[in-house]
């Protein structure tokens, strides 16, 4: 069934194509929690280069995202400017 949840491995790399913009307001916040639970702290998000949509909702997620340190567009062996280079700042101390 489509509606049934899968596990997503949770290796630092997160391919979006097979998400909707929609799912992926959730996902990727979702994400970088369990990275940062697993002591992952620097992942690639690949959104495809399309027509910029996903890769700008996936950026505004990132600047509001208070445990995300940096982010850019991957080099020309990960990406390019279809995936973004994110290191993550880990947890807040005191929350």
């Amino acid at each position: 069934m489509a509606d049934e949840p899968f596990e997503l491995p949770i290796d630092g790399v997160l391919d979006l194509h097979t998400f909707s913009p929609k799912e992926v307001k959730d996902l990727v916040p979702e994400y970088i929690g369990e990275c940062l639970r697993r002591g992952i702290t620097e992942i690639r998000i690949i959104h495809g280069k399309g027509t910029g949509t996903l890769k700008a909702i996936v950026h505004g997620l990132l600047k509001k995202d208070p445990r995300v340190a940096s982010f850019r567009d991957a080099g020309l062996d990960a990406g390019g400017w279809g995936a973004t280079l994110v290191k993550l700042s880990g947890p807040r101390s005191g929350t």
